[in-house]
């Protein structure tokens, strides 16, 4: 059991991410989802369980935190370890290897195992969570997707009793997050004990026991799931959560009217490491146009984007704009890209300082409103490292609208977001295509596309056989394209 007694926590030089007087119990074999607006202490009641507070993250405690009897506060990590398995965020914090059978085997390792032992364990783990395509891979070289199903199998592997899933979907395909549901559901079974903080909800409904509403740091509601879906969905968008059914979801009942092409590919080929990723690609795109770029894990959109931006050089064929070739340096010059893991684009000593950082001549009242209408001006004098990952997010956007760029891509804008975030990113967005942006997003997120997007491509074994728009009639062929069932691997 755990148990949560009076439990208070503020990080230290922090206002935001704490708890307050929190008062829980959780039963063993117990799968609970925490969610809430980003802050509200989500990631904080992970923490307290696996040991990083007060170990890691230093701040005020207050209360207990037991662990079948056990106060975590007074044992040492080692011991929290064998007993409570984390899988974060951003899976690439918690690799310690380069290749992914010594990443799965690592943990297992370190508990001096036999090695016929950790060899089994490791083939099981393989069997259990059908990741025998992933094994003997470069971790570097893996998708966001597939990072995270690595780092899931490196704590199933140590067989824990209790699992903490930190926004596991944040990176992931439909397709994927339905296997991250049966995986789920495989450790429930076992009888080990879930606790989930996420954003992304419909997948969850069917194994969560209760749902724990946070709001500044306390619990405001706890639900079961019957009652949590029975909520209409004005009360829950009220309370900044996501959809429960992705069957509602709806596109907008029309998009700006659109002008002639400005933006042409034609037959552009992508390689990487002499590897066609992409092959005779072509399409045009014209001012104030959204563009959702979709597919599976691996499937080639980052590459894409990035070739966009002028980032990957390995290209064949022709980019022009207002019919004028676009070699990679112009495409620099002409674009602005949100990367998926924003730490990569986060240089600056605070957060105000971000928003025009490397920018000349910045219109400092642009970076006020900007900041304002994503929610950034309380964090000004935050260093970006102490966000939440749906802050940095926000972070980063932010400085997509400041910087003025005429082409803008957007890598997963939405991950980790909640609902009240990830609004006010489709209304930056619709602002930016309404300045004559052509704007284009890689994204796993239907919920944002059917709000932002005017059509969608689809990247499939190394082509572009769909280019959908986004209105009523191809509801469920889009349905169908975020909800592929079959894998294929890169």
């Amino acid at each position: 059991m755990i148990e949560f007694e009076n439990v208070s926590f503020s990080y230290e030089g922090q206002e935001h991410g704490g708890l307050h007087g929190i008062s829980l119990k959780i039963a063993d074999g117990e799968c609970v989802l925490f969610c809430g607006r980003s802050g509200c202490g989500k990631t904080t009641v992970t923490r307290l369980v696996n040991g990083l507070i007060p170990q890691f993250y230093q701040g005020e405690l207050q209360g207990r935190v037991l662990v079948d009897g056990q106060e975590i506060s007074n044992l040492p990590m080692y011991q929290i370890a064998a007993k409570v398995g984390s899988v974060f965020q951003n899976p690439r914090t918690q690799f310690f290897n380069v290749d992914t059978d010594s990443e799965i085997a690592f943990g297992i390792e370190n508990e001096a195992r036999p090695v016929k032992e950790l060899e089994e364990r490791v083939e099981q783990t393989t069997k259990d969570l059908h990741i025998e395509k992933l094994r003997n891979r470069n971790i570097f070289e893996l998708s966001g997707g597939e990072k995270q199903k690595i780092a899931f199998a490196s704590v199933y592997a140590m067989n824990p009793e209790i699992y903490l899933l930190d926004e596991p979907s944040s990176n992931l395909d439909m397709a994927s997050i339905q296997e991250l549901k049966e995986h789920l559901r495989l450790i429930k079974s076992q009888g080990k004990t879930i606790l989930i903080a996420e954003h992304r909800l419909y997948y969850l409904m069917e194994l969560a026991d209760r749902i724990v509403y946070l709001e500044d740091g306390e619990i405001a509601r706890i639900f079961t799931p019957e009652e949590f879906l029975r909520l209409p969905e004005t009360e829950r968008e009220h309370m900044g959560l996501r959809a429960v059914d992705l069957a509602r979801v709806l596109p907008p009942a029309s998009h700006p009217p659109i002008s002639s092409p400005t933006l042409a590919l034609h037959d552009v080929t992508l390689r990487y490491k002499k590897r066609t990723i992409l092959h005779q690609i072509a399409l045009s795109a014209a001012k104030g146009e959204v563009i959702g770029v979709v597919g599976h894990n691996g499937a080639g959109k980052t590459t894409f984007s990035r070739a966009l931006c002028g980032l990957h050089k390995d290209c064949e064929g022709a980019f022009l704009w207002d019919d004028q070739p676009m070699e990679h340096k112009a495409r620099l010059k002409r674009s602005y890209m949100v990367m998926q893991d924003v730490n990569y684009e986060l240089f600056a000593e605070s957060v105000g300082a971000e928003c025009s950082f490397g920018i000349r001549n910045p219109d400092q009242d642009l970076v006020e409103e900007t900041m304002k209408e994503l929610g950034l001006t309380a964090y000004r004098e935050r260093h970006p490292n102490t966000l939440s990952g749906g802050q940095k997010q926000r972070v980063a956007v932010a400085v997509s609208m400041i910087c003025g760029k005429d082409l803008l891509v957007f890598d997963e804008p939405t991950s980790g977001l909640d609902f009240d975030s990830m609004a006010q990113v489709a209304g930056l967005i619709k602002r930016l295509s309404e300045q004559g942006k052509i704007i284009f997003i890689v994204t796993h997120d239907f919920e944002f596309v059917c709000r932002t997007c005017s059509r969608v491509l689809h990247f499939d074994e190394g082509e572009m056989p769909d280019d959908i728009p986004v209105v009523m009639d191809s509801l469920q062929k889009l349905r169908e394209l975020f909800s592929v069932s079959e894998r294929k691997e890169m």
